[in-house]
């Protein structure tokens, strides 16, 4: 796939309203998807402020995401950035297993049209996407794994609203930065 395969589902998936969530959205979040990106972050779902304007990861969970990438030598502009559902719950709540479910095609034709090197799932509604609701996060971070669900290399880790929930000396603000340190670290040695 391609590019303009990406384009083609943006553009589907502003149309979509197979699920309630379609009711309560201000717009379809569908993604980011520059050129040649060679890793894929799969959040959860828009907040307020992607719902507002489109674009996943631009509130405050997604400036601390952009300074981690830069700190570990990711460029926020080569990293295709999506979520596990295109619209924002109502009260930014978890999405429900149907939600997901309803979204899931989405989210796995996109994975086929970035065809990314590693993916890096931020939080426990991408985990569960990527290896199914029995797992642990906490149990499957820290270390790449093959042979899960989306058919690529897969990092685990904790969202950045969970880094910004326990504060600068919490444990998953540190395992994010590590995470996307290993993340780095694979690409550098691919």
């Amino acid at each position: 796939m391609s590019r303009q395969e990406w384009d083609r589902l943006a553009v589907a998936m502003s149309a979509c309203i197979a699920c309630d969530l379609s009711q309560s959205r201000q717009r379809v979040v569908p993604g980011q998807f520059p050129p040649g990106a060679r890793v894929l972050l799969v959040g959860e779902a828009p907040g307020r402020e992607e719902d507002e304007g489109g674009e996943p990861f631009v509130g405050r969970s997604g400036r601390l995401l952009d300074g981690l990438l830069a700190d570990v030598g990711l460029d926020r502009s080569r990293v295709a950035v999506v979520n596990t559902v295109k619209c924002r719950p109502p009260a930014n709540r978890t999405p429900k297993r149907a939600e997901l479910a309803t979204c899931r095609p989405w989210l796995d034709q996109q994975v086929e049209a970035v065809d990314p090197a590693v993916v890096v799932t931020l939080g426990g509604s991408a985990l569960a996407w990527a290896f199914g609701a029995r797992h642990r996060l906490r149990d499957m971070r820290g270390r790449v794994h093959s042979g899960a669900a989306v058919g690529r290399p897969v990092v685990a880790t904790y969202h950045p609203s969970a880094a910004l929930r326990f504060g600068p000396a919490g444990e998953p603000l540190a395992a994010l930065r590590a995470d996307l340190g290993l993340v780095a670290e694979l690409l550098r040695t691919a």
